[in-house]
């Protein structure tokens, strides 16, 4: 019998507004404690560009990982989704008031906006349903294309979903994506506390607790926020566009899901 060879390419990938924040700190975090090379990757980086021994941890928020790389036998992916109405909301929100230097789409002048900036664009308009109505029809398109373009069936992937994470108080979940990874128990052990320290159920449960990087990102941080927060005239669009979307991604079983809100 041929022994499974060991992780040594260790990816996680994530998406715009789907905890992308949260990874980021944690896995830092957890390569410095454990003194594993980390670095961003984008789908052009070379390979040559990466150790060719040794652990290496690499990032990409947009789950644009260079082909070559997820053909490694080594490679393991940690990849996190979260419901797309959720990020729809989050996205919302979030691109008014990001500052300059974070997200660069939203600072630069666009034609088809009559010069405005995605931002300034979003904050002229009358109220959060027509907020959500562009939202929904340039970024969140981007977003929730690259979920669905996304190998779910790729071996070696450990696929998590924001809204377990979210409620994974005892870090099980967690541990189990560091096993995959092929860590320690030793190591676990200290990425559970990383987690632990860096999670909205667990050292980051106070606002005062974040920095304002954190805070600038966290809304509410539980899920299903779409029940409440979105105006049904904008779920029906929304179905209308996405609802096949949401069955793929494994959100929803069919189209009823309208009958669900609150808002």
């Amino acid at each position: 019998m041929i022994e499974p060879t060991a992780p040594r390419l260790l990816c996680v990938g994530t998406h715009h507004k789907t905890g992308t924040i949260w990874m980021r700190r944690v896995f830092r975090a957890i390569a410095r404690e454990l003194g594993i090379f980390s670095m961003f990757v984008h789908r052009s980086t070379p390979l040559s560009r990466i150790p060719q021994q040794g652990r290496a941890l690499l990032f990409n928020w947009s789950s644009k990982f260079p082909p070559d790389l997820l053909k490694q036998g080594t490679t393991r992916v940690l990849h996190m989704i979260r419901d797309p109405r959720d990020v729809l909301i989050s996205g919302m929100k979030y691109h008014q008031i990001a500052p300059v230097g974070g997200e660069e789409f939203l600072h630069s002048p666009r034609e088809d906006l009559n010069g405005m900036t995605y931002q300034e664009h979003l904050i002229s308009l009358p109220d959060d349903a027509a907020r959500l109505q562009f939202e929904m029809g340039h970024k969140h398109r981007e977003t929730i294309s690259q979920m669905r373009d996304w190998d779910y069936q790729r071996p070696g992937n450990i696929e998590l979903r924001y809204e377990d994470l979210i409620k994974d108080e005892t870090c099980g979940l967690f541990e189990n994506a560091l096993r995959c990874f092929g860590f320690t128990e030793a190591e676990i052990a200290k990425g559970r506390q990383i987690f632990w320290n860096n999670s909205l159920f667990g050292g980051l449960k106070a606002p005062n607790s974040r920095d304002t990087r954190v805070n600038l990102h966290v809304r509410a941080g539980h899920a299903a926020q779409w029940k409440t927060a979105l105006p049904r005239a904008v779920a029906q669009i929304y179905q209308r566009d996405y609802g096949d979307d949401l069955i793929a991604l494994g959100y929803e079983k069919n189209k009823n899901w309208l009958n669900q809100l609150n808002a």
